[in-house]
């Protein structure tokens, strides 16, 4: 956590603030998901409540807080309760995990008659050197909220659902983790800022022992080297979040509401931010591995820091980290608003149709693309001709 008090106030304040930021970002994708879907279905959604609708989002938060709070007559209590709470616990580990921005370097000051410092402020909650193991780990255990809910409801409709919700995630985290493969094997690294840092330059890179430099006008981002990978993961994280056109583990039509058909109130809130939690990460996800974290094209941590020259270290270094932060939130809310428009364009799959996608069609390309990859870069890197 850190050396002194003031490094551990700030890295727990700093979990905290990752943890709102998850929770905060909710009502918004909510409001934006009702006037984007209003749009595409010709309708005005939420225009009453406040400017353009924008408070119809206090008053549902306060109809959760205050619905009456109820266990179904046979459901079990403690696994009930325990459901929602499990949910949202995955995608706050896996978003504290995912670097948000550079690191803010404080150089040494005088505080309360002591010298403090200096710090590395890293822009995520804690690092790990297997940045994306970790992360792939924790977000495949949101299935076990998905089965806790359906079998503490003690309802079939629920249970229908979870057991499809544990199938389908199953099914999708193998053609999710080999569709990573590629770009690990890529970046011969599993920590996320070295990924990021790795993507930075042009598009330069060595081949047979040449350096090659015909793209040099594109950045030097993972879906140019993987755009088959970038399709897997971008299909299998829809899968995985459950939305449209994956979510049959809660089909209306079907099973009343599936896994959360028993929920209501701020337990029902409770998954829905567990839901929009783990779309986030996944579209983290999907701008560290593909397309360059936060970094564009002449703007990285270098660059950056060079528009701030004029201010003191520690200042330059703070708004650096903002300015990329921004940077790649901007790319987060593009691939947000992408899981919020195909959700009101595509239709629900059938589910024997979305179990062979999983397996018959996902699974061996992700395999195959995994097995070239690796053969590429054997071949490739090797120094031929030395």
């Amino acid at each position: 956590m850190g050396a002194d008090v003031f490094e551990i106030t700030v890295n727990f304040v700093k979990m905290v603030a990752i943890f709102l930021l998850m929770v905060q970002i909710v009502p918004l994708l909510v409001w934006v998901e009702r006037r984007g879907s209003a749009y595409i279905q010709n309708r005005f959604g939420p225009n009453r409540v406040g400017p353009l609708g924008l408070t119809q989002l206090l008053a549902d938060a306060v109809k959760f807080l205050t619905k009456e709070d109820f266990v179904p007559g046979r459901g079990y209590p403690f696994i009930y309760y325990a459901a929602p709470i499990v949910a949202m616990i995955p995608a706050a580990l896996a978003l504290n995990a995912i670097p948000l921005s550079s690191p803010v370097h404080v150089e040494a000051f005088e505080m309360l008659g002591q010298t403090w410092g200096p710090y590395v402020f890293l822009a995520q909650g804690y690092e790990f050197g297997i940045g994306v193991v970790f992360v792939l780990g924790v977000s495949s255990l949101a299935a076990y909220a998905l089965l806790l809910a359906g079998y503490g409801s003690n309802n079939k409709y629920s249970m229908y659902g979870a057991l499809r919700a544990s199938a389908q995630t199953i099914s999708y985290e193998l053609a999710m983790g080999l569709s990573i493969v590629g770009v690990i094997l890529l970046f011969n690294t599993f920590n996320f800022t070295e990924m990021i840092a790795q993507q930075a330059g042009p598009l330069v890179f060595s081949l047979f022992g040449h350096k090659v430099e015909a793209l040099s006008f594109l950045p030097n981002w993972g879906i140019f080297y993987q755009p088959l990978g970038a399709i897997i993961l971008f299909a299998a994280m829809f899968a995985e979040a459950n939305r449209l056109p994956f979510d049959l583990p809660e089909a209306e039509g079907e099973l009343v509401a599936g896994y959360h058909t028993e929920y209501s109130g701020f337990k029902f809130n409770m998954f829905f931010i567990g839901e929009y939690g783990h779309m986030f990460v996944a579209s983290l996800l999907m701008v560290i591995f593909y397309f360059g974290g936060y970094t564009l094209p002449g703007v990285n941590p270098e660059t950056v820091g060079k528009w701030f020259a004029d201010f003191s270290p520690t200042k330059a270094s703070l708004l650096t980290a903002l300015v990329l932060h921004g940077v790649l939130m901007a790319k987060v809310v593009f691939f947000l608003w992408i899981f919020i428009w195909v959700r009101w364009t595509l239709p629900r799959f059938r589910y024997d149709q979305l179990m062979d996608l999983g397996w018959r069609t996902m699974l061996p390309w992700a395999l195959a693309n995994t097995i070239l990859t690796a053969i590429f870069i054997l071949i490739a890197r090797h120094p031929w001709g030395s």
